[in-house]
């Protein structure tokens, strides 16, 4: 499919606040699912309910997180501002924006150990079970400009390219909080500008994409099995929203 007619789309239908396609789409399964994965307790259909109307309907006693309503309404500027800057190189400047618009007015931002605007101050890891050692908070910037360094000197950047930055990335986890969507909508904007299928990793695929991380040293290809997965069922979804032309007037 032309990935140059979804991009576009993508970037029109964000201008014109158009509904029901595939900016609407993407807009709620990325808010949806990247924050489930991140133990969000919304459900889809509040989710798309913030996005449409900025409100929703809780089921009876359900306890909702304030932090859970931010972060969705932030990632939908997160995804907004990836388009924005659709076709710029990966700086480090502009992944510390990308964490700072999905983490601002959270309680996070108030906990100066989470240092949102920043790089983490407190060490990390990635999972409990079969932990994921990450990079040391002093060695954050040095080992995040390397990868940038190596990646944007790249000429014909694949898919794999994509995914080995992620893991790289996630095995740096440069900041307190948010590493996991950063990266996964970076991969979102990075295929945009490469002229890949982008792709959205669901929640429920959640096992495959942990797994794929945790294996991906000793076999790449969990990993990009699953996304390869992931990118055919945004390519279906794509095809059925964007199966038109429009005739231009003259």
């Amino acid at each position: 499919m032309d990935i140059g007619k979804i991009k576009n789309e993508l970037i029109n239908q964000k201008q014109s606040q158009f509904k029901g396609n595939i900016y609407h789409y993407s807009q709620v399964n990325f808010a949806y699912n990247s924050n489930k994965i991140e133990g969000s307790r919304l459900t889809s259909e509040q989710t798309e309910a913030i996005f449409s109307t900025s409100s929703f309907i809780s089921k009876s006693n359900d306890s909702i997180k304030l932090d859970d309503l931010i972060e969705s309404k932030n990632h939908f500027k997160l995804f907004d501002y990836i388009l924005d800057n659709v076709e710029k190189l990966l700086t480090k400047e502009m992944i510390i924006e990308m964490n700072k618009i999905l983490k601002r007015n959270t309680t996070d931002e108030d906990n100066p150990r989470y240092n949102v605007g920043g790089f983490k101050i407190v060490p990390n890891v990635i999972g409990v079970v079969n932990v994921i050692n990450t990079t040391a908070p002093n060695d954050v910037e040095k080992e995040l400009e390397k990868l940038l360094k190596e990646y944007n000197n790249k000429t014909n950047i694949t898919l794999e390219d994509i995914i080995d930055f992620h893991f790289r990335f996630e095995c740096i986890h440069p900041f307190g909080d948010g590493n996991g969507r950063v990266g996964r909508i970076i991969m979102f904007k990075e295929c945009l500008r490469n002229n890949i299928m982008p792709f959205i990793v669901l929640d429920e695929d959640k096992p495959f994409y942990l797994r794929g991380l945790k294996e991906y040293e000793n076999d790449k290809m969990f990993l990009i099995d699953t996304i390869k997965h992931e990118q055919d069922l945004y390519e279906e979804i794509c095809q059925k929203l964007l199966n038109y032309e429009i005739e231009e007037n003259n």
